[in-house]
């Protein structure tokens, strides 16, 4: 009764800020929009017209279309698709590996805990942005190898809030009480411990997804990322490297960058609302 109660006070809190909300609308709304684009459009986004390229936003074209006359509303949409596929599965990625290795570190301690943590560190020394290029550029450019770099550069700093919550979360009664009955390792850790640094993933899960997405705008604006035929908001970017792109048709380009910001901003805002949801110092019994 009380956990419910705790529940609904962290959605109540999270409802009462505004901007939170209005992130978590606007998220779904692009989210959504994108999913559906190939119910809610009529142009197939791959579709190459060579009669119709380069025009301008028209009502028959919103967005306009590009070099090879694909139209770029149904493209910049489809490229969302990829963008927050790879976003989604790259924290989810993350959050699997520092879960279970910051759960491993913090509920067994001792030399596993230091082996663990001394890796993570190493990890975690060297500049990610550089990592992510370098890696990129040794094992090839696709979409399921940028999930793959994004997340497992991310999970270190997920496997030390998991720790750091256990190593408070081990000491407490209910854990000393299932070792009393007779409990398992893997049963205490799973079923008791973990289940209490569900604020610290959900938290991390919103920020994670934001630096997931401008991790891959990045590496597809070098050519790095998501290839052809497929297309991701960094890639559609990556077009305006082209000086006559750049000046005379921004609406190639344009929209991928004001949705990479707008759906950056959201998860922030959603991430900033459950961070003070979730702070017991803010909750109303």
């Amino acid at each position: 009764m009380s956990s419910q109660k705790s529940r609904a006070g962290k959605w109540q809190k999270f409802k009462a800020n505004k901007i939170a909300m209005y992130g978590l609308c606007t998220f779904l709304l692009v989210t959504l929009v994108c999913l559906f684009s190939s119910w809610l459009f009529k142009f197939d986004p791959n579709a190459i017209d060579l009669s119709s390229a380069l025009q301008a936003p028209s009502q028959t074209h919103w967005l306009g279309t590009d070099q090879t006359g694909r139209d770029m509303l149904a493209r910049t949409m489809a490229a969302g698709q990829i963008s927050i596929l790879v976003g989604a599965c790259s924290v989810a990625l993350a959050l699997l590996i520092g879960t279970v290795l910051g759960g491993v570190a913090g509920y067994f301690g001792g030399w596993l805990d230091n082996l663990i943590m001394r890796f993570v560190d190493v990890v975690m020394t060297f500049p990610a942005i550089i990592v992510l290029m370098t890696l990129s550029a040794v094992i090839g450019p696709g979409t399921g190898k940028t999930v793959l770099i994004i997340g497992l550069l991310s999970w270190p700093l997920v496997c030390r809030l998991v720790r750091a919550r256990i190593l408070s979360v081990r000491e407490m009664e209910f854990v000393a009480a299932a070792k009393t009955l007779g409990a398992g390792h893997a049963y205490i850790l799973f079923k008791h411990c973990l289940p209490n640094t569900t604020d610290v993933l959900v938290v991390f899960s919103s920020l994670g997804f934001v630096s997931a997405i401008m991790a891959e705008a990045g590496l597809s604006f070098l050519g790095l990322g998501v290839q052809l035929p497929d297309a991701s908001w960094g890639s559609l970017l990556s077009i305006a490297r082209e000086a006559s792109i750049l000046q005379q048709y921004p609406w190639i380009w344009l929209p991928s960058g004001v949705l990479i910001v707008i759906t950056a901003l959201s998860a922030n805002f959603i991430g900033d609302g459950l961070r003070q949801a979730f702070d017991p110092k803010t909750i109303k019994e």
